[in-house]
């Protein structure tokens, strides 16, 4: 437990910036027809979504900007898994309905930039979510954890001082998450926990045996 008048502790952003960075450019990346957005709107999204991050690096994470990070996370969250599910939806309707519209390389590398992009954005929710968000957990005023890491059940001379999950951890549970389709060494203690890695499961696994096998299929044709 911290000190009533020490400085409360905050959670770098760069990973959580690149990764969002990461969705933005490959989003972008896909074909025209895959798309649902111009080019000029990536821009304005990242700029929205990064300005409180960056807010809250330079206040020493100020509870006011937490705030606004937190709820513009989401918002990024909820926005970018509708666009996902729409440009998995859109492969889906290429590939059945205008085959010739798009070859098996585009096919391929379109799916590897849903599949991704899902991994992310998951990713991203994970560590906002999970125990109130970053500085909840660095901090020890958290609620109840939704994940349980192998870290926290391992003898203390085999973890160091006062770890606590951040981002890269939660980006493994996302991969992890898609490409084993369960639990791996993090598990899930609560329902919305359990059910978000069903949705992200689902969407992987439709993205792979769908998509990528059908473009595997035509290039090998």
């Amino acid at each position: 437990m911290k000190d009533a008048g020490s400085r409360p502790q905050f959670e770098p952003r760069w990973p959580v910036a690149l990764a969002i960075l990461g969705v933005l450019f490959l989003l972008m990346a896909l074909p025209g027809r895959i798309k649902l957005f111009p080019n000029w709107t990536v821009y304005v999204v990242a700029l929205a979504v990064l300005a409180p991050m960056a807010a809250v690096g330079l206040t020493a994470a100020r509870p006011r900007w937490l705030r606004v990070e937190r709820a513009v996370t989401l918002l990024f969250f909820v926005v970018a898994s509708v666009v996902t599910l729409a440009n998995l939806g859109n492969l889906i309707g290429a590939m059945i309905r205008r085959p010739s519209d798009i070859s098996g390389l585009q096919l391929f590398a379109s799916s590897i930039a849903v599949w991704v992009t899902n991994v992310l954005i998951f990713s991203l929710l994970y560590w906002q979510i999970d125990r109130g968000g970053p500085e909840s957990r660095v901090n020890n005023a958290g609620p109840r954890p939704d994940w349980l890491f192998p870290q926290e059940g391992a003898p203390a001379e085999d973890v160091p001082p006062g770890w606590r999950p951040a981002f890269v951890d939660y980006l493994f549970l996302g991969y992890s998450t898609a490409t084993a389709f369960s639990t791996t060494d993090v598990m899930p203690l609560t329902s919305r926990a359990k059910l978000l890695m069903m949705i992200e499961s689902m969407i992987s696994l439709a993205t792979i045996v769908v998509v990528a096998a059908r473009a595997i299929n035509i290039l090998g044709s």
